[in-house]
Formats: C-alpha cells, sequence, structure tokens
C-alpha cells in the first residue's frame, strides 16, 4: 500500500467530509421536527440503523448530539426517547428568548447598518405574503429572528437561541398555531421594523418583549384548551 499523499507545500489539505453521526443527526432532527418521531417517544436504536443502512456507532454518536441540544432524553436502562416539553418549560424558554432576543434588538436599533436592515426589511415583506401558508411564514419568521441575532452580533447569543429554538419545535402548542396569533404577530413585527428603523433601541425592545409575553400567553392557552 503506497504511503498516503502528503500536502505540497502552499496548498492546505483538502477538508474531510461531514462526518456521519453529523449527517444521522440532522436527519434525524428533521424526523423529529416533522414528528415522524413523536415527542415521548422510544426511540430504537438498532432500528433505525437498519432503516438508515449503517451502524449503531454513528447512530448512538449523533443522538448524543441531540441529547447536548436537548431534543432526545437519554437514561440507564429506560433508553433514548424523544424530549417532551411541559407546560413549565414552554414558559422557560418563551421567558429566555424575550430577554435574549430584546436586548439583540437595542443593540440592532443602535448600530446597525442600513444594509443590515434592508436585509430584515425582506424577511419582514416576505412574511406579509405568507400570513395565510402557515408553515412558510414559520420559517421566515425563525429566520428573520435569527438575522436580527446575527445582525447584533453576539456568537453566545446566538447559539443559545438557536439551541432554544430547535427545543421550542417539539412544543404541539406552538403559539403561531394559535387562531389570529398569526396576524397578531405579523403586526409586532411591523412595529419592531419601525422602531429599527427610527433607531429606537428602548421601543424596540420593549416591542419584543411584548412579542414573547403574548407568544406564551397563546401558547399557554393552547395547552389549556386541549
Amino acid at each position: 500500500m503506497s504511503a498516503p499523499e502528503k500536502p505540497s507545500a502552499g496548498r492546505p489539505p483538502s477538508l474531510a467530509p461531514r462526518a456521519l453521526y453529523e449527517q444521522v443527526a440532522e436527519r434525524l432532527r428533521q424526523q423529529i421536527f416533522s414528528r415522524e418521531l413523536e415527542p415521548g417517544s422510544r426511540i430504537d436504536e438498532q432500528k433505525l440503523a437498519e432503516e438508515y443502512g449503517i451502524s449503531r456507532t454513528p447512530m448512538r454518536e449523533a443522538l448524543k448530539v441531540l441529547a447536548t441540544e436537548g431534543l432526545v432524553t437519554m437514561q440507564m436502562r429506560r433508553g433514548c426517547h424523544v424530549a417532551e416539553m411541559s407546560a413549565d418549560d414552554v414558559r422557560q424558554v418563551y421567558r429566555l428568548l424575550a430577554l435574549l432576543e430584546s436586548d439583540a434588538a437595542m443593540e440592532v436599533a443602535e448600530r446597525a447598518t442600513e444594509e443590515d436592515l434592508a436585509s430584515l426589511r425582506q424577511l419582514q415583506e416576505r412574511l406579509e405574503k405568507q400570513v395565510r401558508q402557515r408553515d412558510a411564514f414559520f420559517v421566515t419568521n425563525e429566520q428573520f429572528h435569527l438575522r436580527l441575532l446575527t445582525i447584533a452580533g453576539n456568537r453566545w447569543r446566538l447559539q443559545i437561541v438557536t439551541d432554544l429554538r430547535k427545543v421550542m419545535k417539539l412544543n404541539r402548542h406552538h403559539s403561531l398555531f394559535h387562531k389570529g396569533r398569526m396576524a397578531e404577530s405579523l403586526a409586532e413585527h411591523r412595529a419592531l421594523m419601525e422602531a429599527l428603523e427610527q433607531r429606537d433601541p428602548v421601543a424596540a425592545a420593549a416591542i419584543v418583549r411584548t412579542h414573547f409575553e403574548k407568544g406564551l400567553a397563546a401558547a399557554a392557552g393552547m395547552i389549556h384548551d386541549v
């Protein structure tokens, strides 16, 4: 067997392909988000590994990744299950999102460039067109919030919110599913854009806090309705 090829001088080594367990983790994530794997359901590692055509090792590594994200729980003698969100979990996540994203909105109002605001405006305009398309609205809404955080520029805050939003997808009673909440959310987005464009950090932060307070009230109402 010939020795592995060494990178030539001045040329960086080629990047390794994405690890198999990362690909498996992403596929599992999508199955959880789409409810193919229901909250609370047991994950049969052997069966899934066979379906994916892989060994159990990358499957276990993928499940460890999802456990750190809060999407699955792994317990001795009980196996692995898709995580469930209690009413208290929902309240805690909404409150954290309100704190983190209101702080980000304040920073964006203070120092965003015109190009930054234009990118938010573009997402806002897309939301306006998707108000009767729940799934599309849901995706664009998340893109808007993550774009706001990206502009604010704190990578730790962005990572925390990204993980929280993954966990929120476990919630069976997302606030945007509540009757009338999409239109109300859209109006709140309009008010936020106005505050950002007027460079009013206090108003921007207050609007975001109210946005999440109303979202929590809608989600709580749905939990109580079922």
